[in-house]
């Protein structure tokens, strides 16, 4: 469940309750965490804003994020950007409280290589598991 958070508006004596929607926690693969602290600044950037809005609640879609039901159902990739490379981090959102972030790797082709889908699955079973 959100807090609730006041404050006084500057110009009067008026205390303002507001509920701040609930943040759901982020819990990160150890390879997919080491994965994101090796990129830029930029990418790292990228990435942070993007698991921040899923965390307020915050729908995203194509270009920046797609769905991956090749992985598992609930299943995202995150889609980011650079002048030099472009990067894929898989989220899982199925979960009331969590999103789990559970692999990332360098995008070289157009189609997402069988081996890298693969490692998603058995990294995201892992986390379900609970033996990351």
């Amino acid at each position: 469940m959100g807090q609730l958070q006041s404050w006084c508006h500057p110009l009067a004596n008026v205390l303002i309750l507001r509920h701040t929607p609930h943040v759901k926690s982020i819990t990160f693969h150890p390879k997919a965490l080491a994965f994101i602290r090796d990129q830029s600044p930029a990418l790292k950037r990228e990435i942070g804003e993007a698991l921040r809005d899923l965390q307020k609640g915050i729908s995203i879609g194509l270009p920046l994020s797609r769905p991956m039901p090749s992985v598992a159902t609930g299943a995202y990739e995150l889609r980011v950007r650079s002048a030099t490379t472009t990067v894929r981090v898989f989220y899982f959102v199925k979960l009331a409280d969590t999103i789990l972030v559970f692999h990332g790797f360098q995008k070289k082709t157009q189609k997402t290589p069988a081996h890298e889908l693969a490692l998603g699955q058995r990294r995201l079973q892992e986390m379900v598991d609970g033996n990351n």
